[in-house]
């Protein structure tokens, strides 16, 4: 007896795309009418005609994405392109106000249901491809890529093989890249320019632990790493923030050094199991592909740290031989005596970087018990400190001359017990400044630039601080220099926003909206940046922008006021008084 489902559904090839909009979670929780205002847009103005243009039928919607079928691949890369282009072009108009796609495009054979769905594993498999797509970005696999190589202007980057969740085979990925140029000729594609030093990303390790909570171990491993190479003044390394955007993702090498314009790539793996650690790393010539160097570890936790000098010297012997290892100083900072307080800190670390409030109270506290555990573990000190620090400049405290006077007692005390350590330092000059001691924070700061030229954070801290002495034009310049240390670092939106801070200052409103929003679209929940960004609006002729702008602050700060906003920020008082000035005709209370 036949099977009646069978008769009511059918079988047929297909392009499918699947959409959604990224961090959609992340922006609904900051203006949820405003993001789903956007999303109606997004489908009225954007999806729906361009899939009609392109004879594209749209299955479903999934409250931000969007699942289409297409009876021909072509039509569904041009599709997906003019979608993406559409987007662009309104972000061009207002960056504010514009969501991002992330696109993901297969060929498969389908079985469509009497309601219209759509099932099969190719439906999943163009599901995993969104999802390894990046904001704005296209990804097809090989199938897609095999059909329109020839048949579409666009080049495609060959991601290699990929192992996706719940399919058994791996899958080769493309991602699209630029249209070709009219004349045929593909443009090359936009890479950082190697510097003129040796250059090296330290990529996350891979956890081979089995366990979730071991990756906050595989973490730290690489972030003393890092920290130990950037020692070596004669190296580029890049910061461990902008290494990690590659964490969890299979990225072919190149890619990588182009994207981060490094020639060299430190990979490995972390096995834990009780007491026992197993480490492996390989130095590879991202350029190239070449393997230089190769070496495993076998033994116990206590001994951790001896292997991670012992990586770093034969890294820098592989690279350029003739810098002795002694040079590395033997990452000479002090060491925790209880790897308890080692995890801590490194659990804390992501919560420390994320710049709001919620987070800083659970970095504290992790904080608090490392400390406890051990007092003289400087890293959390320092750490410490400026949790303190954040809450006095963020409005996050109703006493912000106490949080900013302990930020300076924990961080003069760190860098008591480690006074060659260049973050600790870095700390110290941040304390400094918002404490308003110039003088003795640039020579900090300066002092832990010598230590660690490759410091993107130092670097950052070094531009509040030209910005604070009315100084817009060397801020910005070391504002760009930590960008260019860790392009993709999550810290990345506060240097736009020092950037966006000098050109206040210099009265250049209109650039300084432009950096601020960038920000702002990078971080939406960091509702702080309104403090600079509505003023700007009024002063530059804006009234509507800034007054929604205000509101936008007062949702997160109830109750705020001009002179609580004065009160924290560190600019001097000319700036001040135009910040206040701009508040003042944006709405806020005196």
């Amino acid at each position: 007896m036949p099977d009646p489902y069978e008769q009511k559904s059918q079988r047929r090839l297909a392009a499918i795309m699947a959409a959604d909009v990224a961090g959609y979670s992340g922006l609904m929780s900051v203006d949820e009418e405003g993001t789903l205002l956007r999303l109606r847009r997004l489908r009225r103005e954007v999806v729906a005609p361009t899939i009609q243009a392109h004879g594209g039928r749209l299955v479903k919607t999934t409250g931000d994405g969007f699942l289409i079928e297409f009876s021909s691949p072509v039509e569904a890369v041009r599709c997906a392109v003019e979608m993406q282009d559409a987007l662009a072009a309104i972000a061009a108009e207002d960056p504010a106000s514009t969501l991002q796609l992330r696109i993901g495009l297969n060929l498969c054979d389908i079985i469509i249901d009497e309601d219209g769905d759509i099932y099969g594993d190719g439906v999943n498999v163009a599901s995993r491809l969104e999802q390894m797509a990046t904001p704005g970005g296209i990804c097809l696999s090989v199938k897609v890529y095999d059909e329109v190589k020839d048949r579409v202007a666009f080049e495609f980057h060959d991601m290699g093989e990929q192992q996706v969740r719940n399919i058994a085979r791996p899958i080769r990925v493309y991602c699209l890249k630029r249209p070709r140029e009219a004349g045929g000729e593909v443009p090359p594609q936009q890479a950082l320019a190697l510097p003129d030093r040796p250059s090296i990303a330290v990529l996350p390790f891979n956890n081979m632990s089995g366990g979730p909570e071991q990756e906050h171990f595989a973490d730290g491993i690489v972030e003393d790493i890092t920290a130990a190479l950037s020692r070596v003044r004669s190296f580029f390394v890049i910061a461990r923030n902008s290494a990690f955007a590659y964490k969890g993702r299979s990225v072919n090498l190149r890619q990588i050094s182009r994207e981060l314009g490094v020639r060299y790539v430190l990979e490995g793996s972390v096995r834990r199991s009780g007491n026992r650690v197993r480490i492996s790393a390989q130095l590879i010539d991202a350029t190239t592909g070449a393997h230089l160097w190769a070496d495993h570890y076998d033994g116990v936790v206590e001994d951790l740290f001896d292997f991670q000098d012992q990586i770093t010297a034969s890294v820098v012997g592989a690279i350029q031989p003739s810098i002795r290892a002694a040079e590395i100083e033997r990452a000479k900072r002090k060491r925790p005596e209880n790897l308890d307080a080692y995890d801590l800190v490194m659990r804390a670390l992501p919560q420390i970087w994320s710049l709001d409030r919620e987070s800083n109270r659970e970095a504290s506290a992790l904080l608090e018990e490392a400390l406890r555990l051990d007092p003289n573990y400087p890293l959390a000190r320092s750490l410490a400190a400026w949790c303190h620090g954040q809450r006095a400049v963020y409005n996050w405290t109703d006493d912000p001359k106490r949080e900013r006077q302990e930020a300076l007692r924990q961080a003069q005390a760190a860098a008591t017990l480690a006074s060659d350590d260049p973050f600790s330092l870095s700390v110290l000059g941040a304390a400094l400044t918002i404490t308003r001691e110039y003088g003795r924070a640039g020579a900090v700061l300066e002092r832990a630039l010598a230590l660690d030229p490759n410091s993107a954070w130092a670097w950052n801290r070094s531009g509040w601080l030209h910005n604070y002495q009315d100084d817009p034009e060397t801020a910005i310049k070391h504002f760009e220099r930590s960008l260019r240390l860790s392009p993709f670092d999550p810290m990345a939106f506060n240097c736009d926003m020092g950037i966006g801070s000098a050109h206040f200052i210099a009265r250049r409103y209109e650039e300084s909206i432009k950096w601020q929003e960038k920000a702002l679209l990078s971080h939406p929940s960091a509702a702080w940046i309104h403090r600079n960004l509505a003023p700007a609006y009024a002063l530059a002729g804006h009234p509507g922008k800034a007054t929604e702008s205000v509101r936008e602050l007062l949702r997160d700060y109830p109750g705020l006021r001009i002179s609580d906003v004065t009160r924290a920020l560190v600019f001097s008082k000319e700036v001040l008084d135009r910040v206040a000035e701009g508040l003042r005709l944006a709405g806020l209370p005196e």
